[in-house]
């Protein structure tokens, strides 16, 4: 004689639920970032990083994107924020990029990035407000948009982390500091490429 299928009581249903929630990792406040990645890359926290060693590392991944940007463009700090298991870096141009210059100036990004292994994740042709964003290998996020005034703004997002305290950065703009200037000015510095027409 077969039993009867039971079903599982409303209460067992609720608790299994609840209970497959927390498993639901610390992600970035723009989005997973589990293409193309494994979940050992992913976490900062399998390497036992921290936000601060995090913040070091974003740092230097656009000190060097900056540097893959010829002709030179002046920068200034933007601002760090933390969340719940990471740390954003930013980092605000100065040069006045013309509308017409502006593809040109995200494709020496994305050029840079492609050549040092970052993944392309997407990249926005939008003509007033481009963008390009890539991943690394390690689950850090960085990007270049274009904003207001044709301002332009790097960042680099880190995947989840331990939790610390996050000092400023360390390295030195290559202009104008604006320490304690918040929001910092509009793009301000004329260059005779970039600021100029022409492809």
């Amino acid at each position: 004689m077969r039993r009867a299928k039971r079903a599982l009581p409303p209460v067992a249903v609720v608790l299994v639920l609840a209970l497959g929630v927390p498993l639901a990792g610390c992600g970035s406040e723009s989005g997973s970032r589990r293409d193309g990645v494994s979940a050992g890359e992913e976490s900062g926290k399998e390497e036992g990083m921290d936000m601060q060693e995090a913040a070091e590392r974003s740092d230097a991944m656009l000190d060097a994107v900056l540097e893959g940007i010829d002709p030179d463009v002046q920068w200034a700090h933007g601002p760090t924020t933390t969340r719940a298991c990471g740390v954003t870096r930013r980092r605000t141009v100065m040069t006045v990029v013309s509308p017409e210059r502006r593809q040109t100036f995200l494709d020496r990004a994305e050029t840079f990035w492609r050549k040092n292994d970052y993944r392309i994740k997407a990249v926005n042709k939008d003509e007033k407000f481009p963008a390009v964003y890539a991943v690394t290998r390690s689950g850090f996020g960085v990007s270049v948009s274009f904003r207001g005034k044709g301002q332009a703004f790097l960042e680099a997002d880190s995947p989840c982390v331990k939790e610390s305290k996050v000092a400023a950065p360390t390295s030195a703009p290559n202009g104008p500091a604006y320490e304690d200037v918040y929001p910092l000015p509009r793009p301000n510095v004329r260059s005779d490429f970039w600021s100029g027409e022409g492809g």
